[in-house]
């Protein structure tokens, strides 16, 4: 027999900040588990390790809200798996597109063809799937969902993107200004996604595609970390405000611009279904 729903609005709050933390603990100890293998896997062994790594995140997150939440995560549908994580990819790359494309159409940086190395690219494509799975569990099925179900969505995007910047601080070339870049382009940008989807699946793809377009294809760095193999060579002319820098686009005013209005058209588009 199935067990009576426990909605966290009506948890008490003690009780909600312990299984709070657990649950964010459980989630990046499983994330870097993860993280580890990929690193210690051979290069052929790389894309299925990931898929079935991908699976077994997903898997332990169902599991643990199924026992501590007694429902089956609504935000994993397997119906909405294959179009929202295609859409998700879509966003993520024209995103990053739009803000490299700009980023030279000021003159600040220049191109350069470097080559396509197809097992390398396999590689870090399917990489970028842990990073995105792993993250977005975290920061998106974990704290954004149980903040929203708690107080509300504006509590939710602010916190969770606060915290979705402040891991970023210990990067490479990381400054303040590029944490709280990442904080509104991307944590108020993947948290408005996902309510606006119900699903992991968008935010999911939008993490995946935006990281490895920015680092794979277009070979800039990727929060401050050089990416590894890449198709294009940039050369940056421009300043840091505009370019990102040694952090990469993320940290370009461009890129949160551009993070804040898609931002908006999701949140907008939300609130209107529900109208």
């Amino acid at each position: 027999m199935a067990l009576p729903s426990l909605p966290n609005k009506k948890r008490p709050l003690w009780k909600w900040i312990l299984l709070f933390i657990v649950a964010a603990f459980l989630s990046i100890i499983g994330y870097g588990m993860v993280v580890a293998g990929f690193q210690a896997s051979s290069n052929f062994l790389h894309p299925c390790f990931t898929i079935v790594a991908a699976a077994i995140i997903l898997g332990l997150y169902a599991l643990f809200v199924r026992w501590i939440e007694r429902h089956w995560p609504t935000d994993l549908s397997l119906r909405r798996l294959v179009p929202d994580t295609l859409l998700g990819l879509l966003v993520g790359f024209i995103f990053m597109v739009l803000v490299v494309s700009t980023i030279v159409a000021t003159g600040s940086a220049t191109l350069g063809w470097r080559g396509f190395m197809a097992n390398q690219q396999l590689d870090m494509f399917m990489m970028f799937l842990a990073v995105a799975v792993g993250e977005e569990m975290i920061f998106r099925g974990v704290i954004f969902r149980w903040i929203d179900e708690r107080w509300n969505t504006w509590v939710a995007l602010l916190i969770s993107a606060i915290l979705f910047g402040w891991i970023h601080i210990s990067n490479d070339n990381a400054t303040w200004w590029s944490s709280l870049g990442i904080a509104i382009e991307a944590g108020l940008l993947l948290g408005a996604a996902y309510k606006w989807s119900g699903n992991l699946w968008v935010p999911i793809g939008i993490h995946w595609a935006w990281n490895y377009t920015q680092g794979n294809i277009f070979g800039f760095a990727v929060s401050g970390t050089h990416a590894g193999t890449t198709m294009l060579t940039p050369t940056v002319h421009g300043p840091d405000i505009i370019t990102g820098g040694g952090f990469g686009p993320e940290a370009s005013i461009i890129s949160v611009t551009l993070g804040v209005l898609l931002t908006l058209v999701f949140l907008t588009n939300r609130y209107r279904r529900r109208a």
